[in-house]
Order: C-alpha cells, then structure tokens, then sequence
C-alpha cells in the first residue's frame, strides 16, 4: 500500500507524537522507582523501537514489522533529531546566556520540527524505501 507523501507525513506525526506523549508519562511514572537518567534511557528506547514498528507497518504501509536493519537506521536518524535538538539549546545558551522559558522552548520546538522532517525524509527515502527505489532515486542522484 503506497501513500502519498502528506499521507504518510501526518500518520508520522500522529504516531510519533502519540507515543512521545505517552513516553512523557512512562519516564515520570518508570522514575518513581529507578534513577530519572535509568527511565528515560528505557523509555527511550522502547519507544523508538514501538515508533520504527508502526512506521514500518503503518506510516509507510510496509504490511510487514521493521528489521533489523531499519531499526537501527530508524534508531540512528533519532540520534541525530536528539544531537540537532540538543545543539539548537546549547547554541542558544552560547549566544544568549539569559533567556526565557519561552525562548528555550520556541528554539527547542522549531529544532525538534526542523528535526522530525529530516526524520521523516529519511525514513521515507532511505530506510523504508523499497530496494527499487532506492537504487533509482541512486541513478538519479548521480546522473
């Protein structure tokens, strides 16, 4: 099942968003009885793996669960969002020692925005592409 771009897109952020709302949750509830650094460690990585899960199946309509490959592709472009994110704030702090709560977060949100596309792109075109079309969009690129 082949979607359109803005289709796939908002079942992106439907998920991705989803579980990340609930992730805020489990870390709070999960570090009642461990280590704040420990919860949000699992939680992360639970919800990474449940995220790759239903973009594989659902968000770009594989009809099948991730592999191995995807999730660690998957796993490796949400480092990426995360470092972009954490840059974004760290080079706030740099150029701006004293700001607002409204600051940080419009600088941490457009990041985590700016972020999630990127993410989005390279789930779409890259890890769950199928192998066709990573080889012809290949082709294009170097032609």
């Amino acid at each position: 099942m082949k979607s359109s771009a803005v289709a796939s897109f908002i079942r992106f952020v439907v998920f991705g968003g989803g579980v990340g709302v609930l992730s805020s949750f489990a870390v709070v509830e999960l570090a009642m009885g461990v280590p704040w650094g420990v919860s949000n460690a699992v939680v992360t990585v639970a919800s990474t793996v449940l995220c790759t899960e239903l973009h594989a199946r659902y968000t770009f309509g594989k009809k099948r669960g991730a592999e191995w490959r995807e999730h660690w592709q998957s796993a490796g472009s949400a480092g990426v969002a995360y470092l972009a994110t954490s840059l974004a704030v760290f080079v706030l702090e740099l150029v701006q020692r004293e700001h607002s709560l409204v600051t940080e977060q419009v600088v941490y949100l457009g990041a985590s925005g700016l972020a999630g596309v990127g993410r989005f792109l390279v789930l779409r075109l890259f890890v769950f592409a199928g192998e066709r079309e990573r080889s012809a969009r290949g082709w294009r690129l170097a032609a």
